[in-house]
């Protein structure tokens, strides 16, 4: 038997073939949306704040650097993940919905080149005043409580020409930052470049300690607790947030000599069962340990495939922290939501470091966290969104938008596509955050 598949019709073909294609619409905008997160810059007077904080003294590149700082802030919102996509800002009239100049990508990578470890803390100054003032526009917890989460991740280098690059426990060749993020929007609250052969636990003490300051700063006034895994498992992280009133919870290493110990010694009847997945079984108990509470939680198997893994296994933490242990268990099992605002980080701006200079790539790390940050204060101010939020759908409904300027007399306008399924929200995004006043 022969099977046929059907052709394209010709007709379909002929249509398409019979499309021109022209490079040559002076007025048309790549990635007109980003008027949203340019407007909401602008009233946060980001470029006149990088151009007050970033000095480069007589080093190349040195000249606006406000301007380079955005110039990149608005290409990574629009999906760069190298210096040459920032050369998309370029195209047509895109600049008109930036406010700003776009600097050239030959100018970026000098401007980036020409960082040291004290221009990087300049950056990290940025992010902490730009922080401060999106807080202050209506982003900010005021007297609520903020959980952050402390964690690092390895970003992926390739070639062997990367300063700094290294082989870390995942076996990747890359570099390993050190972030902390704010649980309930996924803000990246304070972030570090490392070597890719830093231990986990490297600059942890003094990460934690600025990280805590920068947030009072910015007018974080409520109780701070940080939440992290065992990599952070230090006497000297835990007395950092004891020094600053910040409560904890840090997972350990349950096979530890003195952490199992204290485990065995639980009695049988202090563990009560919590909800579990189906064919499991869960049961949490708490005890004593170094003056703080140790929360224990065990699961095992039931049924059929208990057979294969008949024992229990723990999982442990240390808090300092007021509650019940089920309670406290859950809330400490969410930490992992730290792992979705990594994700869109290394979905794009954070998919490599682009420099082979180490400092270069540091500077690229801070701005990235600014642009993630500023595309989540586009959607808590203006779309009024809570919680996480993805930055690829955001970037797809609002961001990525086809546009087009025409000017008629003195008034300038933004064509957008009709029908466009998200018009309302956008329009609404965009008043609210015209409205934003700079507070300081």
């Amino acid at each position: 038997m022969v099977t046929t598949h059907a052709g394209p019709e010709k007709g379909a073909l002929r249509a398409l073939d019979a499309v021109a294609v022209a490079f040559d619409d002076p007025r048309a905008v790549a990635g007109a949306g980003l008027i949203l997160p340019a407007t909401l810059a602008g009233r946060l007077g980001l470029e006149q704040l990088a151009d007050a904080v970033v000095d480069l003294g007589e080093r190349p590149g040195a000249a606006r650097p406000g301007r380079k700082v955005m110039s990149l802030v608005h290409a990574m919102c629009a999906g760069a993940d190298s210096i040459d996509d920032c050369d998309l800002l370029r195209a047509g009239d895109t600049e008109r919905v930036l406010g700003h100049r776009v600097m050239a990508p030959s100018t970026l990578g000098t401007f980036l080149r020409s960082f040291t470890f004290g221009h990087v803390r300049q950056l990290d100054r940025l992010g902490e005043q730009a922080l401060a003032r999106a807080w202050a526009a209506g982003a900010g917890p005021a007297d609520g409580p903020v959980v952050v989460d402390l964690d690092s991740t390895v970003v992926e280098v390739h070639g062997y020409q990367k300063q700094g690059a290294g082989f870390s426990h995942t076996r990747t060749l890359g570099l390993h930052p050190l972030l902390a993020t704010r649980a309930d929007t996924g803000e990246v609250l304070h972030i570090r470049l490392r070597r890719g052969r830093a231990n986990t636990m490297r600059g942890a003490e003094r990460f934690v300690r600025e990280l805590i300051g920068r947030l009072r700063r910015a007018g974080a006034r409520g109780q701070i607790t940080l939440r992290a895994d065992s990599g952070f498992w230090a006497a000297k992280v835990m007395a950092a947030c004891r020094d600053h009133g910040v409560r904890f919870s840090i997972t350990v290493r349950s096979r530890d000599v003195a952490i199992a110990r204290t485990i065995a010694a639980i009695d049988e009847g202090a563990w009560a069962p919590i909800d579990y997945t189906t064919g499991g079984q869960a049961q949490v108990a708490e005890a004593a340990y170094g003056g703080l509470r140790l929360i224990v939680r065990r699961t095992r198997l039931v049924g059929p495939q208990q057979e294969l893994f008949p024992d229990w296994r723990h999982h442990a933490f240390l808090t300092d922290r007021a509650g019940t242990a089920a309670g406290l268990d859950a809330d400490h099992r969410r930490h992992a939501v730290c792992e979705l605002a990594i994700r869109d980080l290394k979905a794009e701006r954070l998919r490599h470091c682009p420099s082979g200079r180490f400092f270069a790539n540091c500077a690229w790390v801070v701005i990235a966290a600014l642009a993630h940050n500023l595309v989540r204060w586009v959607a808590q101010i203006g779309l009024g969104w809570s919680g996480q939020v993805v930055g690829a759908t955001i970037r797809r409904r609002y961001l990525a938008l086809p546009g087009r300027i025409t000017q008629s007399g003195r008034r300038r306008m933004l064509h957008l596509p009709t029908r466009w399924p998200w018009r309302g929200a956008f329009l609404t995004a965009l008043a609210r955050l015209r409205a934003v006043r700079l507070r300081i």
